[in-house]
Formats: structure tokens, C-alpha cells, sequence
């Protein structure tokens, strides 16, 4: 009977990202960074709730628009995401970054959450993320981020209008992680992008 009440009420881990259409370690990830609601079980079973589960739903209609088809050369393009909640701000970014003329995808997300979201699709080759945002922050981000091996080397880098001392009485920033302050250097942006995307 306790079995049948709590294949009602939770998800096993697989059953969630079934249920949300992402793979597994998508699930692990969000589960990781407090999105998805979940416990351990004794044996060390994670179990996620169904209205957790049913929020993230929802959140993502709200948030994520069905994108347009990528031509198969363009999805082949390493790919720079970009975090940042100011429409102005994103704009500058997208023309900016197009008229550096690399060979480069660039994708927006408007907060830490729908980053999240974004890296646990398709891992990008790099993040450029503000640090003050609404709903997830780029702090809680970096951190869920880091918490999950297979994101631990993802380059970051941070773009914020926020100071040295304010980042640092805030929690500060995990080490390796490259500050820039806005207004966005874009000259030094692209030297970062270009030694860490195109010189591997």
C-alpha cells in the first residue's frame, strides 16, 4: 500500500525526466541545484514530488518558447550562452557578438533558472552570466553548476555591475572564474572567448 501511495505522489529520478522529456543527468542536475524538490531514500534512492515536478512544467512553458530549427552547420557551431535579464543588455550582446565574426552560436537566457535549463539541454562551450538577476541568480547558478561533475569544467565567465566587495559579502565566486565589470569590456570578452573556445 505504501508503495502504491508513493508511486503516486513521487518520481524516481528516471520517471521525472521522463516526465519533463530531458535525459537523466539533466534531472540530476536540476535536482542538484533545487529546482526539482527530491530526497534520498534509506537505500540512497532519490525520489522528486509530482508538484515539483508539474511546477518545472510550467515554468518552462512561461520561459521557453519553441525555438526556431537550427540549420545542421549552425548546430555544429560551438556554442556561447549568455545569462543576462536586461533586454538592452542582451541586445548589445547579440549585436556585438555578430560583429566579431567568429564562428560562434550564440543563446540568451533571461535568468540563472532558464540557464540552468539551457546547459541541461545542451551543454554550451562557454557561460557569460550577470550576477544580479530576478528568480535564480547568477550566484545560485554558478553553484548548482559546480556541484555537478560533468559542468565543473565549463568556462565562466562573469559580467556584473556589482563590485569586487559586494560579489565577496554576497558568498563570493567559486576560483577560475573570470570577472569582468559592466559597462562589458567587450575586447577583453573576446580575447577570453577566443582563448578558451577557439584555442583548445
Amino acid at each position: 500500500m505504501v508503495d502504491d501511495l508513493a508511486s503516486e505522489t513521487f518520481y524516481t529520478t528516471r520517471g521525472a525526466a521522463a516526465a519533463l522529456n530531458v535525459s537523466v543527468k539533466t534531472a540530476q542536475l536540476w535536482v542538484e541545484g533545487g529546482i526539482l524538490q527530491a530526497w534520498k531514500t534509506p537505500g540512497g534512492h532519490r525520489r522528486i514530488s509530482h508538484q515539483s515536478v508539474k511546477r518545472l512544467l510550467d515554468q518552462r512553458r512561461m520561459v521557453e518558447p519553441k525555438p526556431a530549427a537550427v540549420p545542421a552547420t549552425q548546430s555544429e557551431l560551438p556554442e556561447l550562452l549568455v545569462a543576462e535579464d536586461d533586454p538592452r543588455t542582451c541586445q548589445l550582446y547579440e549585436l556585438t557578438i555578430k560583429h566579431w565574426g567568429l564562428p560562434l552560436r550564440l543563446t540568451i537566457a533571461r535568468d540563472g533558472f532558464e540557464g540552468l535549463l539551457r546547459i541541461g539541454e545542451h551543454r554550451p562551450d562557454m557561460l557569460v552570466t550577470d550576477l544580479d538577476m530576478p528568480g535564480m541568480n547568477g550566484f545560485q547558478m554558478i553553484s548548482s553548476l559546480r556541484a555537478v561533475e560533468r559542468y565543473r569544467s565549463l568556462p565562466i565567465v562573469v559580467v556584473s555591475g556589482m563590485s569586487q566587495s559586494e560579489i565577496r559579502d554576497a558568498g563570493g565566486l567559486p576560483d577560475g572564474i573570470a570577472i569582468l565589470a559592466k559597462p562589458i569590456p567587450f575586447n577583453q570578452l573576446r580575447a577570453i572567448v577566443e582563448s578558451r573556445i577557439f584555442a583548445r
